[in-house]
């Protein structure tokens, strides 16, 4: 077998790193003596107070460093492959996969289905255990790597073979009872699809999950998202407002016996049941300190309570004399997906109320690209940006969040950049950063896009 070539891409400045003078491009080949696999070695083996690292120059030449260092303390070393090893493909074959629903031709790297514990650990991905070793496992409980995201779906085996289409998938569920004994944190999943795992086995998939507490601190419940191109895949159907409903008052009913006995609301309805359900949002507490974030769960509630802080802090500055950038009148617009549009619209009102002078269009982009009952803004195209709004009024400036980016790229999912856009619609867009507080100061043309 090849060894295994950790090349070094960065040095971060005034780090230990840089002061030993590693460069790029050097190589570290071990760590006490101890060759390293992957970055679950090199994150354990680099935590110690003192370590020996052996690095090797581009001309060859060998160092060992003898590091005296505070327990825990980064290096400052970020390789040229992350995870320090090849990522993993996914081998099963979900019913409800959004890879399987896309068109071709799109850039390949939108094609790759990871299924990487590694990944779990070091970005949040969320993973089946279908494709993790007893050598895995037991590395993660050697060095107790916390918190593991796991893909769940369902607590049932059979069920869960089905769903996955991997006859091991049920088997897999045993690792969550090893990862359990050996306290290592988890946090869950469940992508709901009608009539499938939902009803009475969503209610024995929670209860099974509740005997995990408190090593699993969370689990959302998300539903499956369907794009227009599921020709030849699992009939799978949309859930309509009745069903959205149904599914928050489960959810709802097990977080109060969750709360009452445990302490927390431990499970957690994504906010598209909500606005589905035509109900509010649930307040701050209900979430738990939004460990379920990257899941949808929670999104729009922070975004709602950062926004009216925000808007409360300008208020009382402006109250005290200080005025916005501007003078007169501002006109901008805005753009974002059917589900954040309800409230992105109630917002601008209200911003709009406070500042007569700036005046915000709020525009809804439907997908035409995946298909209508895609809503969130993370999946629209630079092609339906375009389309929907080249005619429209959009003032100076066009403001989009900031997901509908690949991250660290001015591109769209549909390969459109962000010069693209601006030349076909003739205005300047800005990506405006995530939260309720760069939202008021990007309507009030503050520094607040990327």
């Amino acid at each position: 077998m090849k060894k295994k070539e950790h090349i070094v891409k960065t040095v971060k400045p005034g780090s230990i790193a840089e002061e030993l003078e590693i460069a790029p491009g050097d190589k570290v080949l071990a760590i006490d003596n101890t060759e390293i696999e992957d970055i679950f070695d090199y994150q354990f083996l680099t935590q110690d107070t003192y370590i020996e690292m052996l690095v090797e120059k581009p001309d060859g030449e060998q160092w060992l460093l003898e590091i005296d260092k505070e327990f825990d303390e980064d290096m400052g070393i970020e390789f040229e492959n992350g995870l320090m090893d090849e990522y993993r493909h996914c081998h099963n074959k979900c019913i409800f996969c959004f890879i399987d629903q896309m068109p071709k031709g799109m850039r390949d790297t939108l094609y790759f289905k990871d299924d990487d514990s590694r990944l779990s650990f070091l970005q949040g991905n969320y993973v089946t255990l279908t494709n993790m070793s007893d050598h895995d496992i037991d590395r993660i409980c050697r060095y107790h790597l916390s918190p593991i995201n796991i893909s769940f779906q369902t607590m049932n085996p059979d069920l869960r073979c089905k769903m996955l289409n991997n006859r091991f998938a049920g088997e897999a569920l045993k690792k969550v009872d090893i990862l359990n004994e050996a306290g290592i944190r988890m946090n869950g999943q469940i992508v709901l699809c009608k009539g499938v795992n939902d009803g009475k086995e969503l209610e024995y998939s929670i209860r099974k999950l509740m005997e995990y507490l408190p090593n699993v601190e969370s689990v959302s419940v998300v539903p499956v998202g369907l794009s227009r191109y599921r020709e030849g895949l699992y009939p799978l159907e949309p859930f309509n407002a009745q069903d959205a409903g149904e599914i928050i008052d489960l959810i709802e009913k097990y977080q109060k016996i969750c709360m009452e006995k445990y302490g927390t609301h431990f499970i957690q309805a994504s906010d598209e049941w909500y606005i589905l359900a035509g109900r509010e949002v649930p307040e701050e507490e209900r979430y738990d300190g939004y460990l379920q974030l990257e899941n949808g769960v929670g999104m729009i509630r922070l975004l709602l309570d950062e926004f009216h802080d925000g808007l409360k802090r300008r208020t009382a500055e402006k109250e005290a004399g200080k005025k916005p950038s501007w003078e007169g009148t501002r006109e901008i617009s805005l753009a974002t997906g059917r589900l954040a549009f309800p409230y992105l619209k109630k917002m601008s009102e209200e911003m709009m109320s406070e500042y007569p002078g700036l005046q915000i269009h709020v525009y809804e982009v439907i997908n035409e690209f995946f298909g209508e009952l895609i809503t969130v803004s993370g999946l629209l195209t630079g092609q339906d940006i375009v389309k929907q709004l080249k005619d429209k009024n959009l003032g100076e400036a066009l403001y989009l969040p900031r997901n509908v980016l690949r991250s660290g790229a001015d591109l769209f999912l549909d390969d459109y950049t962000l010069a693209d856009v601006e030349g076909a619609l003739q205005v300047p867009v800005n990506i405006v950063k995530s939260s309720g507080y760069d939202l008021v100061d990007a309507l009030l043309g503050e520094d607040a896009s990327e």
